[in-house]
């Protein structure tokens, strides 16, 4: 598995080829986090964003569907006593509904075959007036970055579709998302983050 073999040297790529957005990102989606959250991570890689999200919540659920990034995950996070470090298929959680306060997903949308699908699974476990939160990289604007995904493909990665910050607005409209806010981690690579806030309904 390409995410396996990459699993070792991906934080070493990362803060090399985009050190700022790398450090940058999980600073801005802690932001979102408050201290009594239960926090579901979803493709936690190597725990890059899981780390920083660690110290700001009650409790969280790093997964990923790697054994090698989840390795690197553990150790990246072994400081804290309140994370779990899970394999998981995001697609298919085994969690009842409404589980969590706040659920994230960091630059995995673009490599799923059925993105939409995988949304509606974090929306259901997802508690609500809590938020669903989608970090992805937009690299379809930038000669750079479409070479550096080259590579990576190259390499083994599969990348379903790429987004600028035009395409990634509309992914999220055209899925039936409405109540969702906008940010931009700036950098060689920027990180667009898509905060959806999960109607909490009153009966």
């Amino acid at each position: 598995m390409f995410w396996d073999n990459v699993s070792g040297l991906y934080d070493l790529f990362e803060t090399v080829y985009n050190g700022k957005v790398y450090r940058g990102l999980g600073r801005k989606v802690a932001e979102e986090i408050a201290p009594d959250d239960v926090v579901l991570e979803c493709a936690c890689g190597t725990g890059a964003i899981s780390r920083t999200i660690a110290p700001k919540c009650r409790k969280l659920m790093a997964t990923d569907f790697s054994v090698g990034m989840l390795k690197q995950a553990a150790r990246n996070c072994r400081a804290f006593d309140n994370v779990r470090v899970r394999r998981a298929d995001m697609t298919h959680l085994k969690c009842r509904d409404n589980r969590f306060d706040k659920v994230v997903a960091g630059n995995v949308i673009h490599l799923l075959d059925d993105p939409r699908a995988a949304l509606k699974e974090l929306e259901r476990v997802c508690k609500p007036g809590g938020k669903i939160i989608v970090p992805t990289y937009i690299n379809a604007s930038a000669g750079v970055n479409r070479k550096a995904v080259r590579l990576l493909e190259l390499a083994g990665a599969d990348f379903k579709r790429q987004y600028d910050m035009q395409s990634y607005r509309k992914f999220f409209a055209d899925a039936g998302y409405e109540n969702v806010a906008y940010f931009v981690v700036d950098g060689r690579m920027p990180c667009a983050v898509a905060v959806i806030s999960k109607e909490l309904r009153v009966f």
